[in-house]
């Protein structure tokens, strides 16, 4: 009783039925979905991940700046590679981490030495 049956729906590959794309059609729209998320989420995400990167290496003396915290504050010192100084009121300066930098909203003064010779 139960053999007849399983014979009758014919196997996942084709089988007796002789439907040979059985598998693939139905594994199609999956990788059409994929193809979707990568040009719709994936890939504008790595530009934004890029140009993050880009914004915090380029932060220099002067510039105003908005840390993760919600913080807003001028650069007044770059310490290393990893920190900066940033001045959040009058005479009340804190060290930052970098890649905590959300957002830079107004360009500092340039550096010295391009000063120095214009």
């Amino acid at each position: 009783m139960f053999i007849s049956t399983a014979f009758a729906q014919g196997s996942l590959f084709g089988g007796a039925s002789g439907d040979s794309g059985g598998m693939v059609m139905s594994l199609l729209p999956f990788a059409l979905i994929f193809v979707i998320m990568y040009f719709l989420i994936l890939r504008p995400q790595q530009k934004r991940v890029k140009q993050q990167a880009e914004l915090v290496k380029n932060v220099r003396r002067g510039d105003t700046v908005i840390t993760n915290g919600g913080l807003v504050g001028k650069v007044t010192k770059v310490i290393d590679d990893d920190q900066i100084e940033i001045e959040i009121a009058d005479d009340v300066r804190i060290r930052q981490i970098r890649s905590m930098i959300t957002d830079v909203r107004a360009k500092g003064e340039p550096v010295k030495d391009e000063a120095a010779a214009g």
